[in-house]
């Protein structure tokens, strides 16, 4: 499939339907400054798809397979951060909404979603901005448990981050290295300094505050943005 144009975003398309796969080439190809690049393809093939067309957005599918699914925008946010991920999905439970953008996904649309709002997502996803699909039922304030956020007085480093990410995973250090393309000494010195910024006695604690700390249900009214906010 021929590079997209300077100034078009170019858009890989991963599901492991075809034929959604082909309504997603003609969704993407017939939205003004957008082409669907690369080989669209099942998302056992993420980062090598990846790779190969170095797009400036993924859309996933998210369906049955969602923790293979999660998975892979993992992968992809970790080895491409600057890729944004948008995903498709079948699911309205806000808990899996939570889940999805705990995992990367910066947009959450449901799989009927219109070539507009899929557009718009793209777009605000790029941009770092979240959007979550408003067929999907907000969580009232007052549902919510009020939950104090993690903040370090000292803040972490982007290296940092993932590392904590790898360790909200169960990841070793060893394996967190091997994630990270760093040494496993490199690992323990980063481990080392989250520990001390967050307070925690170790690994466990650690996890066990930034989990805490993490709101269960979507507040999709906050942080989210709707078409119109675009």
């Amino acid at each position: 499939m021929a590079s997209a144009p300077r100034g078009v975003t170019r858009v890989l398309l991963l599901a492991d339907a075809p034929v959604l796969r082909r309504g997603l080439i003609s969704m993407i190809n017939e939205t003004a400054g957008m082409q669907s690049v690369g080989t669209p393809g099942e998302l056992r093939r993420a980062l090598t798809l990846v790779e190969s067309a170095r797009p400036d957005a993924v859309v996933v599918e998210l369906g049955s397979g969602r923790p293979a699914t999660l998975n892979a925008c993992r992968d992809i946010r970790r080895r491409f951060p600057r890729v944004a991920i948008i995903a498709l999905a079948t699911s309205e439970d806000p808990a899996v909404v939570n889940e999805a953008l705990a995992a990367g996904v910066k947009s959450y649309l449901m799989i009927n979603a219109s070539a507009t709002l899929l557009g718009w997502a793209v777009l605000a996803a790029r941009a770092g901005r979240t959007v979550v699909d408003p067929q999907i039922r907000r969580v009232e304030p007052s549902a919510a448990p009020a939950v104090k956020e993690l903040t370090p007085e000292i803040p972490l480093t982007r290296r940092e981050s993932d590392v904590l990410d790898e360790l909200l995973q169960g990841q070793s250090n060893r394996q967190i290295g091997t994630n990270l393309f760093i040494s496993e000494d490199t690992v323990k010195s980063h481990v080392k300094a989250i520990l001390r910024k967050l307070g925690a006695r170790d690994r466990a604690h650690a996890v066990s505050l930034v989990l805490s700390a993490r709101n269960p249900v979507c507040t999709c009214g906050r942080q989210s943005l709707t078409p119109a906010a675009l």
